[in-house]
């Protein structure tokens, strides 16, 4: 689990990963250029469907990872340190989350009833910046698993990347009421899902020279607590007001049945 020596392809690949993630924001975006908004049970049922995908993968793969890595270091009491560093992550995204004006939280669906046209504006902007936020630690956080363990990013990446698809269309709805423009509403929500890759870059080039066994250790086991906040403070909830919460199962399925047939 040593990716501090990582060559430059796989760095290069998990770069990609994180950035296909990403772009799945301007995804949404493009939906709403396109008049082909989804319907708000079919993107429930996709939420439950990734938060189901990331809380199975957060405690059977990352968690278990981050404590062995640990231990491997050396580390005294690595499960002890392994737990505090999963709470850890959920307390950063819980702060972030806490950070972000409710009227503009990307996780809430913008109103567009008697407002003005600057102020859809100023939703759509903000809404990106907030949804900025909160993807950079994401955008980390998938770029580390891939380098650690390509095959287990992917299931991951896909899984953010089908909760960011309602996201970019949060931001690109007020944005393309406010100008009228598809190709702003479109570039705004792009332009909001691009933080992942910068996380991703920012992260490794300020963490690479601490990246070793116990560092990353402590890095897996916060991701886990990121993806576990991320699912069950966020995703569930929305797919429960709808009916759908029972794709987090199928979630679970499909991630367990996957990394059954994974090589390794």
């Amino acid at each position: 689990m040593d990716i501090s020596t990582a060559t430059p392809t796989a760095v290069g690949i998990a770069l990609g990963i994180s950035l296909l993630a990403g772009l799945s924001t301007g995804f949404g975006g493009l939906i709403v250029a396109l008049k082909r908004a989804p319907g708000a049970g079919f993107l429930a049922g996709a939420l439950g469907f990734s938060a189901g995908v990331m809380v199975y993968i957060s405690f059977v793969e990352l968690l278990p990872q981050g404590i062995e890595g640990l231990a491997e270091a050396g580390s005294p009491r690595a499960e002890l340190w392994g737990t505090v560093a999963f709470f850890a992550g959920i307390g950063l995204i819980a702060l972030i989350d806490r950070l972000v004006p409710e009227e503009i939280n990307p996780h809430e669906e913008p109103s567009k009833s008697g407002v003005s046209k600057a102020q859809l504006r100023n939703v759509g902007v903000l809404s990106a910046v907030a949804i900025a936020i909160h993807n950079f630690p994401e955008g980390f956080a998938t770029f580390a698993v891939a380098l650690a363990d390509p095959a287990l990013a992917i299931p991951l990446a896909v899984a953010i990347a089908i909760h960011n698809i309602p996201e970019g269309i949060a931001v690109a709805v007020p944005m393309r009421e406010a100008t009228g423009s598809r190709r702003k509403a479109a570039w705004w929500a792009t332009l909001s899902g691009l933080a992942e890759p910068l996380g991703a870059i920012v992260g490794y080039l300020l963490l690479q020279p601490f990246l070793g066994p116990q560092s990353l250790g402590i890095t897996f086991a916060a991701i886990a607590g990121i993806m576990v906040f991320v699912s069950l403070d966020k995703l569930l909830p929305t797919a429960i007001q709808t009916g759908k919460h029972h794709t987090a199962i199928y979630g679970m399925i499909v991630m367990a049945f996957s990394l059954l047939i994974l090589p390794g």
